[in-house]
Parts: structure tokens; sequence; C-alpha cells
């Protein structure tokens, strides 16, 4: 892989919270638009916020196989929540936690009043390196 993950000493562990505090490339940087939890019309797939993170990731999935790379090929997220409170920052790390492990990308989390559709309650963007 293309890319190092980076979790400096000096800082809190923040693999828990499902990221990583660096992560440094030498590759070809691949930008992924923000995914929601949309089926293939468009529109909101669930009101239920662990699915919409599900449904999210897995079109972030989509996405980065359409170019030829995976989960493994990520090295940031950015994340936008819609009301964010502690159980949903849970939610996020557990699932983070089942895709990435113990090396999840670098993460930057915004918490905000609303997402582009009334039903968005997540949205996630990455970039990704190609090998």
């Amino acid at each position: 892989m293309a890319h190092e993950i980076i979790n400096p000493a000096g800082l809190h562990d923040p693999v828990g919270f499902g990221y990583s505090h660096i992560a440094t490339t030498a590759g070809e940087l691949v930008f992924i638009a923000g995914q929601y939890a949309s089926d293939g019309s468009g529109q909101v797939t669930s009101g239920d916020f662990a699915e919409q993170v599900e449904r999210s990731l897995e079109n972030l999935k989509i996405a980065l196989a359409e170019v030829g790379l995976d989960f493994g090929h990520v090295v940031q997220l950015r994340t936008y929540i819609v009301g964010h409170d502690a159980a949903k920052l849970e939610t996020i790390g557990k699932i983070i936690g089942r895709i990435w492990g113990g090396r999840p990308p670098t993460q930057t989390l915004l918490g905000v009043a609303a997402l582009a559709l009334p039903d968005m309650l997540f949205e996630v963007d990455a970039v990704a390196v190609r090998p």
C-alpha cells in the first residue's frame, strides 16, 4: 500500500474513536465525494442513523471499486452528522472499527444542522491513494 497510518505516542490513541491522526502518502490521490444512504435513485433508504452509516459506507465501497480501489486505500474520511451526540460517535466508531480494524484512516467528524436532503443524517467523503 502506498501510504502509512501513524498515531504518535505523544497524542491520545484515536483508534477507539474510529480514526487515526496521520496518513502519509507517496502515490496518486483519489477524492471521493460525499456518500450518503442513497438507493439507485438518490433517495435516502432509512431513517435509522446506524443503517445510514452502513449504507453510506457501502456506497463509498462501490465508488472505490469503480476506480479499482477498496477501503484499504482510504487515507482520510470526513464525516458529517446531523444532531451529533455520544451515541452516534459510538455507532460510527464501531462500524469504522469493523471495516478498518486497528488501522482506521484519519477522520474529521463534523456535527451539522442539516445535510443536502431532509432525511439525511450522515454523509462521508474520502481521500484514497492508488498504489
